[in-house]
């Protein structure tokens, strides 16, 4: 796994070892942050179920003035601390060592622009729990990007229940990128 694009470009990142991660591949990142490169520039960027860090230190590395990257498995907080000092990202990088949904509800500081969630499969109804708590949370707002990579046939009809909106949506082999918005 690489960084594609921007000031770390070509450096390679490390991966956790073990089944608990699935890093997004190389190409399939690619046509993520194709889709993401107007929100990125000055932004900041929330990185849920961090892994790697690979998604985080590509938005970094594209223009985003500051990452979250919220983990709790503490063979992945050494391998994202690692990528982040090897791409010389540290300054712009805020790592979380918690559970996501005690990030959530108080660690994040600053108004988010784009907020991605890859969670590990078969962990219940995690898509639902996080829109819950960033329906009330204060750095989310009608201009955040929220950005979910989930398996192909997974629904998300109970977004708008969430007062969220599905603005688009992704579709590759065997997964997609669901892009929402919070709703005035």
């Amino acid at each position: 796994m690489r960084v594609i694009a921007g000031t770390a470009r070509r450096l390679l990142l490390k991966t956790p070892e073990g089944l608990d991660t699935r890093p997004t591949t190389d190409r399939i990142k690619e046509t993520l942050f194709n889709m993401l490169m107007p929100y990125l520039p000055d932004a900041v960027f929330v990185d849920l179920f961090s892994g790697s860090g690979g998604i985080g230190i590509e938005a970094l590395s594209r223009g985003a003035r500051k990452a979250y990257f919220i983990e709790n498995n503490p063979k992945a907080i050494a391998c994202i601390t690692d990528n982040i000092e090897h791409t010389h990202l540290t300054d712009k990088s805020v790592v979380l060592k918690q559970d996501v949904f005690a990030a959530l509800r108080g660690s994040i500081k600053d108004t988010a622009d784009v907020i991605f969630l890859d969670p590990p499969y078969g962990i219940g109804p995690v898509y639902q729990n996080v829109l819950e708590l960033l329906r009330e949370a204060p750095y989310v707002n009608e201009d955040t990007l929220i950005v979910v990579e989930t398996s192909l046939g997974y629904p998300f009809e109970f977004a708008l229940d969430l007062g969220f909106a599905v603005t688009k949506e992704k579709k590759y082999k065997t997964n997609k990128h669901v892009f929402l918005r919070k709703m005035e």
